[in-house]
């Protein structure tokens, strides 16, 4: 009787054994680690594409390249990113299915991977009207990263996705770039706003702080700092936009009536001409350049510069404040013409 016992124990622990094993190898199947790699697709990504379309929880954006350069094509038309695209482009060549994950996958599966809807990235690429390459990507993971191949029902792990290059709101595809030009080949540029107009001219010495000299309506600025008329041109040669107020009339945006006027004057006769109109969200503002349609919308601190008070480029003193002589000898031209 105790022998029988101790065989029926045996085969109990024997049983649990055999079901612990089969629960960890369908665990391991989940995760990627019991399947074969021996025939994993393999994925071709091109250096030529010119059509790119992502779908994301975001949003549809269809990226093509016209000439040289790339464009947004849906849900507008705009200049593309170009840095933008060529990460996206590198990271489609970065791409290398490393497991199975699912073999048949369900819709329970789907959902569990993220490859649903609601969740997933589809990006499908072209060359000359032929599609080349149709991949949905789901849920990160330390194996990889879930991804579908069109017309495959199985979920893959792969490696070299970036959900950040991939991922993008529309407007992170477009190009942003407001001005862009080297400072230290600037004569001079002024700001027209409620406060007056300013005038700062660069001389013909080292561009420095001491080099700048400044008027408000025509007048000298009182306790001129270089330093600061240096920080708000700076605000504005590297310009870029943070949104787009695209849609919105010149009244909603108050570029019928500017707020404030900026314009670059540069050596070589270039000029950069930036209106700027009423808040957009929070501190941003709208903004338009010359010659240029788009509406944009610019972060606070070119904001604040373009808004600009006379004490925003005065030297500081008691304690950090403008010269209270200096303040109130600019007060008295503010607004003057």
């Amino acid at each position: 009787m105790e022998r029988n016992a101790k065989i029926g124990i045996a085969g109990v622990v024997l049983v649990g054994l055999c079901v612990g094993v089969y629960y960890q190898q369908k665990k391991d199947a989940s995760m990627g680690t019991a399947s074969s790699k021996a025939d994993l697709p393999e994925l071709k990504a091109s250096d030529d594409y010119d059509k790119v379309d992502i779908t994301n929880p975001k949003g549809e954006v269809v990226l093509e390249k016209q000439g040289e350069k790339w464009q947004v094509t849906k849900p507008l038309t705009a200049p593309a990113n170009q840095s933008n695209v060529k990460s996206l482009l590198d990271g489609m060549k970065d791409l290398k299915l490393v497991d199975v994950a699912v073999t048949k996958a369900d819709d329970d599966s789907k959902k569990t991977y993220e490859l649903t809807a609601d969740k997933q990235v589809h990006v499908v690429a072209f060359k000359g009207g032929e599609k080349k390459l149709d991949l949905v990507f789901g849920k990160s993971g330390g194996l990889g990263d879930a991804v579908m191949l069109e017309n495959n029902p199985d979920i893959f792990l792969a490696k070299g996705y970036q959900s950040w290059a991939f991922g993008r709101e529309v407007k992170d595809w477009r190009d942003k770039e407001i001005f862009k030009f080297e400072d230290t080949n600037v004569a001079s540029y002024s700001i027209t706003n409620k406060n007056g107009a300013f005038v700062f001219t660069k001389g013909e010495k080292d561009g420095g702080p001491s080099d700048w000299m400044g008027t408000l309506n025509k007048k000298p600025i009182p306790s001129l700092d270089g330093d600061k008329v240096k920080n708000g041109l700076g605000a504005f040669k590297m310009l870029n936009a943070d949104d787009f107020g695209d849609g919105k009339s010149p009244s909603d945006t108050g570029l019928d009536a500017p707020e404030s006027t900026v314009v670059v004057h540069m050596k070589d006769g270039a000029t950069y001409t930036l209106k700027v109109g009423k808040i957009s969200e929070k501190s941003s503002h709208y903004a338009q350049k010359d010659g240029d349609a788009t509406i944009y919308t610019i972060p606070a601190f070119p904001s604040e510069w373009a808004l600009a008070e006379t004490s925003k480029f005065q030297q500081a003193t008691d304690g950090g404040a403008p010269d209270s002589g200096a303040k109130a000898a600019a007060k008295s031209d503010a607004g003057k013409k």
